[in-house]
């Protein structure tokens, strides 16, 4: 290497070895260099198709939650007929209640006065049956001369009398035997009006016997989806509401102790299904059916063990801040910081069950208040151990965590 100045020039000699140590140096800056760049050009690479995947899952999920977002409302509309269609039965039922009664009371009243036509009808008969033997022997007395001659004038006023009495007697009849028709006549008519009204109530009772059944069994399979024994949850619902009256008491047409009709019992097995499809509603609120937000958000977790340990709960991403609601009516029994869970509450609710809202950033509610399903009780966070804002959702039966996709699924196809 020579290295030269304006006034001097030197050189210096390099050994081979150090040559060979420059050039080692050289190429491993250079090949150092090339691989740095190969790798930040691939994570470049990577992160690109990674924001492309995420941007595709994102419009994927904002997909799907629109398709249930309009499921849901179709379901609500339904369920919203339905509930008017109920609604418009019972009405029916009242008003056919109503005519059956009045119906009823026309009918007695019609047995009543035939019945006394009838035994009109006989006293008069009678009486005219008195009245031809009375005329009998008065003839049979006059013809054998047994009647004197100074009782002639007697006998004559006598026979004007019973004659009197016949042609009254006779009148009486035919207008007895003319409201008697009449009567026939009438009850006719009332049988046809009857006849044409059970046809109706048939009807009436066929439409409402339907729809019990397309009301009823998603309910019946809705609570067995979930685990959850509905003759047990309908008995412990009607101990807690167990006052009497109102449209589903049980109908009652006779008060002498009569066996109930056919239509009373079709109607009292259509109205216990109503008193059902109810004590259904009450408990419905009672039970997690709902999901924990109404904004859109996607899974990022489900229930079950990851990385050898149980995860209790589901986890649903969304937006820092996110309104966090109550998933069934119950009391507020913790609201405040606990270990890894952050800012936490929990809620018991009927059945045994409990559910609980972990990592909110704010919490809306307080110890002993009562909620409602659907009632905001935080805010979407990230406190406590998270990797990011989510929501860790719960649900607890007797204390023992459960999957509460089970109540979400099972409630699909009702709300």
């Amino acid at each position: 290497m020579f290295l030269k100045s304006d006034t001097d020039t030197r050189f210096i000699r390099l050994r081979s070895e150090t040559q060979a140590v420059a050039a080692l140096g050289a190429g491993l800056v250079v090949a150092w260099t090339i691989v740095a760049t190969a790798i930040l050009l691939m994570d470049s690479i990577s992160a690109g198709n990674f924001r492309e995947q995420a941007k595709r899952d994102q419009i994927t999920y904002q997909r799907r939650l629109n398709e249930l977002s309009q499921e849901r409302d179709t379901r609500t509309a339904e369920s919203l007929a339905a509930q008017e269609r109920f609604s418009t039965a019972l009405e029916q039922v009242s008003a056919m209640q109503g005519k059956l009664l009045d119906s009823e009371a026309r009918r007695r009243e019609l047995e009543t006065g035939i019945d006394v036509i009838q035994a009109t009808l006989r006293e008069t008969m009678k009486e005219r049956e008195d009245v031809n033997d009375r005329l009998a022997a008065l003839e049979t007395q006059i013809e054998g001369g047994d009647v004197a001659v100074a009782g002639g004038n007697e006998a004559d006023g006598t026979l004007d009398l019973l004659a009197e009495a016949l042609a009254r007697t006779a009148e009486e009849r035919d207008q007895v035997v003319a409201d008697a028709q009449d009567a026939l006549v009438r009850a006719d008519e009332i049988a046809t009006e009857l006849r044409l009204m059970e046809e109706k109530n048939d009807r009436i009772f066929r439409q409402l016997e339907e729809a019990m059944t397309v009301s009823v069994k998603p309910l019946d399979k809705m609570f067995s989806d979930a685990g959850m024994d509905p003759d047990r949850i309908i008995s412990q619902v009607r101990r807690g509401y167990s006052g009497q009256g109102g449209p589903l008491t049980p109908l009652t047409f006779s008060t002498r102790g009569e066996e109930p009709s056919a239509d009373m019992e079709r109607a009292n097995r259509i109205l216990g299904e109503m008193d059902k499809l109810n004590l259904y509603r009450i408990a419905a609120e009672k039970a997690p059916f709902a999901t924990p937000l109404k904004d859109p958000f996607r899974f990022t977790s489900g229930f079950g063990r990851r990385w050898g340990r149980l995860h209790a709960g589901t986890d649903f991403a969304a937006p820092h801040g996110t309104p966090i609601y109550s998933t069934a009516d119950g009391v507020v029994t913790h609201a405040g910081w606990m270990s890894g869970y952050g800012r936490l509450v929990k809620i018991k609710h009927e059945f045994g069950i409990e559910t609980r809202y972990a990592h909110m950033s704010k919490i809306r509610v307080k110890v002993g208040q009562r909620v409602s399903r659907g009632d905001r009780v935080g805010d979407m966070g990230n406190t406590g151990r998270s990797t990011g804002t989510h929501l860790h959702y719960e649900v607890r039966v007797g204390g023992e965590p459960v999957n509460p996709m089970i109540y979400i699924k099972a409630a699909n196809d009702v709300f």
